[in-house]
C-alpha cells in the first residue's frame, strides 16, 4: 500500500490529493501548518492555511501567490482525500493537517506544536489517526518546561531589578510566536516596551485577531529616549552585541528559548540571563500528544529523531521510524529575525 504522505525532492507530498505539506521548494499547491520560514517558503502558486494564520502566510509569500483559508475542524475535499486543520498550539494560526483517504485511513501531519496552552494561539488538540507525523525538536527527557506563569514572573523580576539600577532590559527571542507569547505576560512593568522592527511588523496580525498584548513602541532612536534606563526591548538574538543596541545605554541581556534548559547553549550565547521558553512540546508533551492520537505508526521528522524513535519502539511498542525532512525546529524561527537595522528603517 502506498503511503498517503511521502517525502519527495519538493517536500512532504500527498499524491492522492495533489498537494505538498510545508514544501521546501515551490509547488503548485501548498498546504501549510504555520508561517515560520522553514514551513512556509515563498514561490508556490497556492497556499492553504487557517484564517488566523493567513496574514502571516501572506507576509511570507511572494506577490501574486493565492492564499486560501480553511477554518479549524472544517473539511475540504482535495483530489481523492479529505483535508482538515486542527490546532497545533505552536503560533498564531498554526495547524495540524489531517489527511483522510476514501478507505478511512487517516494521517495527521502535526508540523511544529506544543501542548501547553498560551493566550496567543488556539490550544493544541489531539486528533485520532492511524499515522502521526511528529516533530522532535526537544525530544530528550532533559527538556521539561517550567510553567508560563513562573517564567513571566522571573522576566518581570529581572526587568524591575534592571530598571532600579538604571539599565535597559534587552530580551532576545525569535520574532514570530515566542516574542508575542512573552509580551502577553508582561503587562504593568516598570517602563515602556520597545520592539525591534522584525517583531513590530508581525504584531498587527496578532492584535487584529484580538490577542491581548501590552502597548509597545517601535524601537526607533526617538523611542529609545523614553526606553533607556527603565524600559524593556524585545529583539531577535542577532541584535545582541551590534551597534543597534547602543542607543539604549547600559543594558542587561537575556535570551528566551527552549535551549536555555541546557548549560552549554547558555554559556555560548553570552547573555546575562536565560529564560526557558519554547513554542515546541517538551519531552513529556511529545509523548502525551503521540499517545493521545492512538496512532500505531509514528513518523518523526526533525529534532532528536533517533532518541524519540528508539523510545517509541522499545518502550511503547509502536511502529516508529524517521521521516526525512528539511524542517529546522527552533533554529528555523531565526529566519524571521530580519536585520538589526530594520528597527531604525
Amino acid at each position: 500500500m502506498t503511503d498517503l504522505v511521502r517525502t519527495t525532492e519538493s517536500g512532504l507530498h500527498c499524491e492522492a490529493g495533489g498537494f505538498h505539506i510545508d514544501p521546501w521548494r515551490p509547488v503548485e499547491r501548498a498546504v501549510v501548518t504555520h508561517a515560520h520560514a522553514d514551513h512556509t517558503r515563498p514561490g508556490s502558486k497556492r497556499y492553504l492555511t487557517t484564517p488566523e494564520g493567513a496574514e502571516l502566510v501572506r507576509l511570507r509569500t511572494q506577490e501574486g501567490a493565492i492564499v486560501e483559508t480553511l477554518p479549524y475542524g472544517e473539511s475540504r475535499r482535495i483530489g481523492d482525500v479529505t483535508v482538515r486543520f486542527h490546532p497545533a498550539g505552536h503560533v498564531l494560526g498554526s495547524a495540524q493537517v489531517e489527511v483522510r483517504a476514501a478507505s478511512g485511513e487517516t494521517w495527521v501531519v502535526a508540523g511544529d506544536y506544543k501542548t501547553e496552552a498560551d493566550p496567543t494561539c488556539t490550544p493544541f488538540e489531539a486528533v485520532p489517526c492511524d499515522v502521526f507525523v511528529t516533530e522532535s525538536t526537544f525530544g530528550l527527557p532533559v527538556f521539561d518546561w517550567p510553567s508560563a506563569e513562573s517564567v513571566a514572573a522571573d522576566v518581570m523580576d529581572w526587568w524591575q531589578e534592571n530598571a532600579a539600577a538604571g539599565r535597559t532590559s534587552l530580551l532576545c527571542a525569535y520574532a514570530l510566536g515566542k516574542s508575542q507569547r512573552l509580551l502577553a505576560g508582561l503587562e504593568g512593568g516598570p517602563g515602556p516596551i520597545g520592539v525591534h522592527g522584525a517583531l513590530h511588523r508581525l504584531l498587527p496580525p496578532y492584535r487584529e485577531q484580538g490577542i491581548a498584548l501590552p502597548e509597545t513602541a517601535y524601537a526607533s532612536p526617538e523611542a529609545a529616549e523614553e526606553i533607556r534606563g527603565k524600559g524593556l526591548v524585545i529583539a531577535p538574538p542577532s541584535a545582541n552585541g551590534t551597534p543597534w543596541v547602543r542607543k539604549f545605554g547600559e543594558i542587561s541581556t537575556a535570551f528566551a528559548s527552549g535551549w536555555m534548559r541546557l548549560r552549554g547553549p547558555r554559556r555560548r550565547r553570552n547573555f546575562d540571563r536565560g529564560f526557558v521558553v519554547s513554542d515546541h512540546a517538551d519531552w513529556k508533551g511529545l509523548l502525551a500528544a503521540i499517545e493521545a492520537t492512538g496512532a500505531e505508526r509514528v513518523l518523526v521528522t526533525h529534532g532528536y529523531v533517533d532518541t524519540l524513535v528508539r523510545f517509541l519502539r522499545e518502550e511503547r511498542g509502536l511502529d516508529a521510524a524517521p521521516l526525512e525532512s528539511r524542517f529546522e525546529g527552533e533554529e528555523g524561527e531565526a529566519a524571521d529575525e530580519g536585520t538589526p537595522a530594520e528597527a531604525d528603517a
